[in-house]
């Protein structure tokens, strides 16, 4: 079996450009007010694996002339993707995020909302300060998909009813919106002539990520009992693995699964159970297709692409988010 490819190397051809990310998102973000000042230190060590500003800047790298607003736009993108990831924390009361508290937990959730807020507001002030309103348009357009996306799930009432077309439209929603934004402004960036191309392709990686990310919760083991996680089934959350895996139960396998989705906190003993029932139902099969058709789809967008280490890159991007193990 090929080793999935380590993100380290699929971001070398922009690491120097992604290495000022970082300083740009604090610098848009810094505040003379002593709670800010806390949040932004605890979120400094939230900070994610930089998917976002990375194929930004590999899609402004397309044509070996990226502008240096590059490295700006990732900051802007890595903001609105950290103020989504606060106020989700908060919606859903969760208390770890990547092994550390959440704002909600170390702090409360009326100050994570605000927190969530408030990256929104400074990440969209300095996107106005550019002065391009085609970027603009495009963030701004990210941004309201993901808040519709969020309000849309809140309004499910009955998880199990979620179909398998409320899912995608979840994930359009809020995963592959902003990396099509991501990858269409890193083109306006330096590769205009392929903006089509790579908000396409953005598109098509979110909707991959999201499925890979859902199948972790089934296949990958916790460090310490090296069973499933089964996070999202502890919070009642319905992803492509169980909603594929539902109509070939049978009636006591549906009664098991509706029994865990009736009590506030299940037992790991029903985790495991309903994990163990969707692998016998195919489910996870099921989803692994649908992610690899995604990847298979996004590589052929960019076969349109003059070969270059950024393109090669962005390729490695498809084999690293389907193969990722955290």
């Amino acid at each position: 079996m090929p080793v999935a490819p380590a993100l380290l190397d699929i971001q070398s051809p922009v690491r120097a450009r992604l290495e000022r990310v970082p300083d740009e998102m604090w610098r848009i973000v810094r505040a003379d007010a002593p709670i800010i000042e806390s949040v932004n230190k605890h979120l400094t060590g939230m900070k994610g694996k930089m998917l976002r500003p990375t194929v930004l800047l590999l899609a402004s790298q397309l044509e070996g002339t990226p502008d240096d607003r590059g490295v700006r736009l990732g900051a802007i993108t890595e903001l609105v993707h950290l103020a989504s990831v606060v106020h989700d924390d908060s919606v859903d009361h969760s208390p770890l995020r990547r092994g550390m508290p959440t704002i909600n937990a170390l702090f409360s959730h009326q100050v994570a909302v605000i927190a969530g807020d408030y990256l929104y507001s400074r990440a969209l002030a300095d996107l106005v300060a550019i002065g391009d309103l085609e970027l603009l348009r495009v963030m701004l357009g990210a941004s309201n998909d993901m808040t519709l996306g969020e309000l849309r799930q809140l309004a499910s009432f009955d998880a199990l009813e979620f179909t398998e077309a409320d899912y995608w439209m979840l994930v359009q929603a809020k995963t592959a919106s902003l990396l099509s934004a991501a990858t269409a402004v890193g083109a306006l960036c330096g590769a205009p002539r392929f903006r089509a191309e790579m908000a396409r392709f953005g598109t098509l990686l979110g909707m991959a990520f999201q499925v890979a990310d859902d199948l972790l919760d089934y296949t990958e083991s916790e460090s310490m009992t090296g069973k499933p996680s089964g996070h999202d089934l502890k919070e009642h959350k319905v992803t492509l693995p169980l909603i594929a895996a539902m109509p070939k139960m049978s009636r006591a396998q549906r009664q098991r699964v509706e029994a865990l989705f009736g009590v506030p906190e299940p037992a790991d003993a029903a985790i495991a159970d309903v994990v163990a029932i969707v692998h016998e139902c195919g489910g996870i099969d099921f989803a692994r297709r649908k992610g690899e058709e995604f990847a298979d789809e996004a590589e052929a967008v960019l076969v349109g692409v003059p070969a270059s280490d950024a393109r090669s890159a962005l390729v490695e991007a498809l084999g690293y988010v389907m193969d990722r193990r955290s």
